[in-house]
């Protein structure tokens, strides 16, 4: 389409494969969303696209992702408001005609599989190094690891007993986040072999998704040696008043938990390695599945020559 698309807040720009949404830094634009400063949202990570009434004489252009595609909000499990949503355009109500012609083209670029939840993140997390302010310490994340070091004023006896903490990403399977404006909110790592001990809160309550762990089988029950409470947990920080806020917080969340599923995933090219079959229709199978994982951007061009030169000499 290569059109833009000028709203309160935000500007939409339409790309071939993608929608390129960048916000704005006036003062009434969400921190949040500030903070975001732009995000690029294939057309692969959508399921719908919707266009709604809004307040006060405006429409709101909403694209509607994938569960599972978009980290921040994989993250956030619910817990953002409407104004805080990246997805959410609000439009003059004279300009409807005008974002109905452009919802319309977003719906035409669907593809079979958006009714499904995606099986890796297809929106890009925000980038390490990050770091924010919490009540009981300062957490930071350098892209491999997480470090927890804690304020005397706010930390419990048992946090400073167990002295300042580093966590590798490869020793976690996920992160637990409750917004600071919810009643004791906090950040908390979750340990491999660990399951979340937190009930989900907002529309996570009643349709779960793969959005706070990468475990195979979350549980609500505390497991042995895990403290119930965030205050306690070496592996929390806890937020407050000013401490934790939703536009600090949640990009350090996100960036978490991608980087902890990304090393969780099975290398593409060694999935494929394996004891081949000489059939040719299978051989042609592979072939044309590992065709659609190089047009994916999952396997390098040199991995794909590689790769199907040796299918080919399977013959």
């Amino acid at each position: 389409m290569g059109d833009v698309l000028a709203g309160i807040q935000a500007t939409w720009e339409f790309d071939t494969d993608s929608v390129l949404i960048r916000f704005e830094r006036g003062i009434r634009t969400p921190r949040l969303l500030q903070s975001l400063r732009e995000r690029r949202v294939p057309h692969a990570a959508l399921s719908s696209v919707t266009l709604t009434p809004g307040k006060r004489g405006t429409v709101v252009l909403r694209a509607v992702p994938r569960p599972g595609a978009d980290p921040l909000l994989e993250a956030a499990a619910g817990q953002l408001k409407d104004g805080c949503d990246p997805y959410r355009l609000v439009l003059p109500a004279e300009r409807e005609t005008l974002a109905e012609y452009y919802a319309d083209e977003l719906r035409a670029r669907l593809g079979p599989e958006a009714d499904e939840p995606a099986d890796r993140f297809l929106v890009a997390a925000p980038e390490a190094p990050m770091r924010f302010k919490a009540y009981d310490g300062r957490a930071s994340f350098d892209g491999d690891r997480i470090s927890f070091r804690w304020f005397w004023t706010g930390a419990s006896s048992e946090k400073w007993k167990a002295g300042d903490q580093t966590f590798p990403v490869t020793e976690l399977s996920g992160v637990e986040w409750r917004s600071p404006e919810a009643f004791e909110g906090y950040l908390r790592l979750v340990p491999r072999g660990l399951a979340s001990m937190a009930p989900p809160t907002g529309p996570a309550a009643t349709a779960p998704g793969p959005g706070l762990l990468t475990s195979a089988a979350p549980s609500t029950q505390p497991m042995a040696g895990r403290p119930t409470r965030a205050d306690q947990d070496p592996a929390a920080v806890i937020f407050g008043l000013g401490y934790g806020p939703v536009h600090e917080s949640l990009p350090f969340a996100a960036a978490v938990l991608e980087s902890v599923r990304r090393r969780q995933s099975t290398p593409v090219v060694a999935a494929l390695a394996g004891a081949g079959r000489r059939d040719p229709a299978d051989i042609a199978e592979r072939i044309r599945h590992l065709g659609e994982l190089h047009q994916a951007g999952l396997v390098t061009d040199e991995e794909f020559s590689a790769k199907k030169a040796q299918l080919l000499a399977e013959l």
